[in-house]
C-alpha cells in the first residue's frame, strides 16, 4: 500500500469514529470481515445461496446465482476459505458517501489471500498463473493454491437504519468471472 493510500484510509477511519460510530475499530472490523468472508465463501462453494440473503446485497446475490451455476466443480471448491487458511488481509478502498435522499453510507473493500487445496489446473481460464505451494515430502505431497478475493462491505449510518454490514461486491479473480 502506498503511504498516501495508508494515510487516506486512516483519515477515513477517524471520520467514521468522529461522525458515525465512536466505537469503530478497524481491527475489530477486520476480524468480523474475515469471519464473514470465510462463511460466505464456503456457502458459495456449497451452492447454498439462499443462506446468503441476510449477508449479501440482492444485486450481488442475483449475479452470484448466475455465475455459480456455470462454474466447474474445481473452481467452486476453490472459492471456500477456512478462516485458518487466510494468510493475509488488508483493507483496500474506504468510502463515505451520501445518496440523493440524504442517507449516509460507509463502504470498506477488504482484500484476502487464502490457501485452498482444490484441484485446479495449472493454467486457469484467463491463462494467468495461480501461485502453488507444495507441503510435505515426495510421498505426502499436498498442493495448495494461494488465491485472492475482494469483498466490499457497506453499512448505512442513517438514523434508524439497521447496524449491519452488507457485502456489496464479491470478486474471486480467475475463479468467479
Amino acid at each position: 500500500t502506498s503511504p498516501f493510500a495508508w494515510l487516506r484510509t486512516r483519515f477515513y477511519y477517524l471520520l467514521i469514529r468522529l461522525y458515525f460510530d465512536q466505537e469503530f475499530s478497524i481491527e475489530e472490523f477486520t476480524r468480523g470481515a474475515k469471519q464473514a468472508f470465510s462463511v460466505v465463501s464456503k456457502l458459495l462453494s456449497q451452492r447454498k445461496l439462499d443462506l446468503l440473503e441476510e449477508l449479501v446485497s440482492a444485486e450481488v446475490l442475483q449475479v452470484l446465482k448466475e455465475k455459480i451455476s456455470l462454474l466447474p466443480d474445481s473452481h467452486r471448491d476453490a472459492l471456500a476459505a477456512d478462516i485458518d487458511a487466510i494468510m493475509y488481509t488488508t483493507e483496500g478502498d474506504v468510502r463515505i458517501y451520501y445518496d440523493d435522499d440524504g442517507r449516509k453510507f460507509v463502504s470498506i473493500l477488504m482484500c484476502f489471500w487464502y490457501l485452498n487445496g482444490a484441484n485446479l489446473p495449472d493454467e486457469v481460464p484467463d491463462q494467468a498463473k495461480v501461485f502453488q505451494i507444495v507441503f510435505g515430502d515426495e510421498n505426502t505431497k499436498e498442493k495448495k493454491h494461494l488465491l485472492t478475493a475482494n469483498y466490499e462491505f457497506q453499512r448505512e449510518f442513517t438514523e434508524g437504519a439497521k447496524p449491519d454490514w452488507t457485502i456489496t461486491r464479491i470478486e474471486h479473480p480467475r475463479l468467479l468471472e
